[in-house]
């Protein structure tokens, strides 16, 4: 399934103020930072009954243009491939996200700072990880090196499939609901 791909200064040039607009981040991160009129809808709970659900009153048009927002562009590209085609529905993917509508110089509504940045969390706890295993590889047993070397190697499949295990888990902490 493919989606058509807009650039964040078109998407802004476009006036879409009357557009349906999908926010596929976590809702601690849309509180943190959101655009106006955006329907907040995580990736993680993200199926056709969910999508219906939140569309529809909006869903008699013929068809209906649906921006998928996420922080990079990479979470919107997930949802395309996870719901795939939607009678009635056009995808359209926003490109690099609200980083890139940001860097465009679009409005984007500020909340509290009270929650990190799911990418920032990933890091923390990846590095925290590591360096765990580091250290009590290094003090208490040489088997826990391989502690570091899982937390490599889910590094690596997240890089080669864009799907983070790591960002799975911590999407379901209590503080990024």
């Amino acid at each position: 399934m493919t989606a058509q791909s807009i650039s964040a200064t078109e998407f802004l040039s476009n006036n879409n103020n009357e557009a349906t607009i999908i926010d596929l981040r976590t809702p601690a991160e849309v509180s943190r930072e959101n655009i106006d009129n955006c329907i907040c809808l995580p990736l993680q709970t993200l199926t056709p009954e969910s999508l219906h659900t939140k569309l529809h009153d909006r869903l008699n048009k013929k068809t209906l243009r649906v921006f998928l927002l996420c922080q990079s562009g990479m979470r919107a590209h997930a949802a395309v491939r996870q719901l795939g085609v939607i009678k009635g529905i056009e995808w359209v993917v926003i490109e690099g996200g609200l980083n890139a509508i940001k860097t465009a110089g679009g409005t984007v509504n500020c909340g509290a700072h009270l929650v990190i940045p799911l990418e920032r969390q990933v890091r923390i706890a990846a590095g925290v990880v590591i360096l765990t295993g580091v250290l009590l590889g290094s003090f208490l047993n040489s088997a826990f090196f391989l502690l570091s070397g899982f937390v490599g190697v889910g590094l690596i499949f997240a890089g080669v499939t864009d799907r983070c295990g790591l960002a799975f888990l911590l999407t379901r902490m209590p503080w990024n609901q």
